[in-house]
């Protein structure tokens, strides 16, 4: 190791629910440094939930998140001029990352009018273990049980 660590941000809470969770998915859904607009579109997309399924939003977006993060994943690797998918385990902050970049990532591709629409449906979609980002955690999962013969690879 040449370099130490870079220290841990500290993230502070969202003023609805009290959450850096929810800070942190604010933040990859930020657009140009816009963070109130970003806010805004989370919280309409919360309202809008709660109005379409009558259940609780942040619990739903927790069960989404769940429903969304990937537990294993494959890394490339050259091993004697032959690359190998080998599946790799994912540390929990980078299962939380990445689930919350899927989130938004396939709310942006869905169609509808305007980011809350779009991305209240995924929220309601992948509590129900259904919708885009669910899908890829699914095709992530199935590409490194493909691949479980070179997991003694693993470095």
């Amino acid at each position: 190791m040449r370099k130490r660590k870079p220290k841990k941000r500290v993230i502070a809470p969202d003023p609805r629910y009290g959450d850096s969770m929810v800070t942190q998915f604010v933040n990859n859904l930020m657009w140009e440094g816009k963070k109130s607009v970003a806010y805004a579109i989370f919280y309409d997309a919360m309202d809008r939930i709660e109005s379409k399924t009558s259940e609780n939003p942040y619990d739903m977006w927790k069960k989404a998140l769940e429903n969304v993060m990937p537990a294993v994943e494959v890394r490339s690797k050259r091993i004697g001029g032959a690359t190998f998918q080998i599946p790799t385990e994912i540390r929990p902050t980078r299962r939380l990352s990445i689930g919350m970049k899927w989130l938004i990532k396939f709310s942006r591709a869905r169609s509808g009018k305007g980011m809350a629409e779009k991305l209240s449906a995924e929220i309601i979609a992948a509590s129900k273990g259904e919708g885009a980002a669910v899908k890829r955690r699914e095709d992530t999962h199935r590409m490194a049980e493909a691949n479980r013969a070179f997991a003694h690879f693993r470095a």
